[in-house]
């Protein structure tokens, strides 16, 4: 991981086609399913679409870093920051502060900044090298740039549920009033104008156990992919659902309590402003029928298929497969498969 990582370095946030780098992400992916040996390949191939690395314009200084939220073109200054940053203290000190305070902004780049910020703390977590330093700033970095919030309103509702039960109350918008105009952001960006998905945020009773809460989410958005993708966008729109939770899982680890339920909340927002402005069915209550591969089958599928959302999909539901046994992680996993183009 640390040789693609050094490769990495020179690259930028963003592809050629204006889509998101996931090239860190995957690479961690690929490392935590086991295999290292697909990582150089892949990596090969993916680079010819990237952008090279943007320079730094100005410092961001430690008491004015709310005015550089949601500014992308100031990837490279943030980045500088949080080297700084988690240089000057024990880094998962540094890692929890800065989840707590861009945490309402788990949504940012359709959520591509918790997850790369999720695969990069894993990473340094499991080994402390120079390469993954480095990927730990940028990523932070990347979700501070990209920063949006979803409409929130404080205790706008006076009933807190299980995320199987919650996910039904969630509005979906009405498919005249939703604004796509090309990306995810875009429809995220028109729930400003949707009053009633503001108390979605306070219909998650999170009084339970964090990391148990990770995985019911992720459960309830997989259940979400499986009900509702029937082309190669929904299919992108709702593997996030499930990858940004389980980001957020990645780093429960580093987090206190009250920060942990706090970005368990913004989670689950984050996942419901997907449903609400891309999805038109309930998640189905009935059993799912697990496919006909292995955990093993899956992963050789995912690496032989190479487009980098299958890998990370594949690579989180098989996480959340290995803790709570459901059917539904190794079905939506596999469909992505079909689904999605190969790369």
């Amino acid at each position: 991981m640390d040789d693609a990582l050094e490769r990495l370095a020179a690259y930028g946030p963003d592809l050629r086609n204006g889509l998101t780098n996931h090239a860190p992400m995957a690479v961690e992916a690929l490392c935590a399913m086991g295999r290292p040996d697909a990582v150089g390949p892949w990596v090969e191939r993916y680079s010819r679409g990237m952008l090279p690395r943007p320079a730094a314009r100005q410092r961001i200084g430690c008491d004015d870093w709310r005015t550089a939220l949601g500014q992308e073109y100031r990837f490279a200054d943030w980045s500088a920051l949080f080297e700084e940053e988690l240089r000057g203290e024990p880094w998962r000190d540094g890692l929890a502060r800065w989840v707590g305070r861009l945490a309402p902004g788990i949504c940012a780049a359709a959520t591509h900044g918790v997850i790369r910020v999720g695969h990069a703390a894993r990473g340094r977590a499991e080994s402390d090298t120079a390469p993954r330093r480095r990927e730990l700033a940028d990523a932070l970095a990347y979700w501070a740039a990209t920063y949006q919030e979803l409409p929130t309103g404080a205790g706008t509702t006076d009933r807190s549920m299980r995320p199987h039960d919650a996910i039904n109350q969630v509005p979906i918008v009405p498919p005249d009033r939703r604004r796509f105009s090309g990306t995810i952001v875009s429809s995220l960006e028109a729930l400003d104008d949707s009053p009633e998905f503001v108390p979605v945020i306070d219909m998650l009773d999170v009084s339970g156990d964090p990391p148990g809460l990770v995985s019911e989410l992720a459960e309830v958005f997989a259940r979400v992919y499986l009900a509702n993708t029937h082309d190669v966008l929904t299919a992108i729109v709702f593997i996030h659902g499930v990858t940004s939770v389980t980001a957020l899982g990645n780093l429960l680890p580093h987090l206190d309590d009250a920060t942990a339920r706090t970005a368990v909340r913004f989670a689950w927002q984050a996942g419901c402003g997907l449903y609400a402005t891309f999805g038109s069915r309930p998640t189905p209550a009935e059993a799912v029928d697990p496919p006909r591969e292995d955990v093993a089958t899956l992963v050789d599928m995912a690496i032989a298929h190479g487009d980098e959302h299958v890998i990370k999909f594949t690579e989180a539901c098989l996480q959340h497969h290995a803790v709570t046994r459901s059917p539904a992680f190794l079905a939506a996993a596999r469909h992505a498969a079909d689904v999605l183009p190969r790369a």
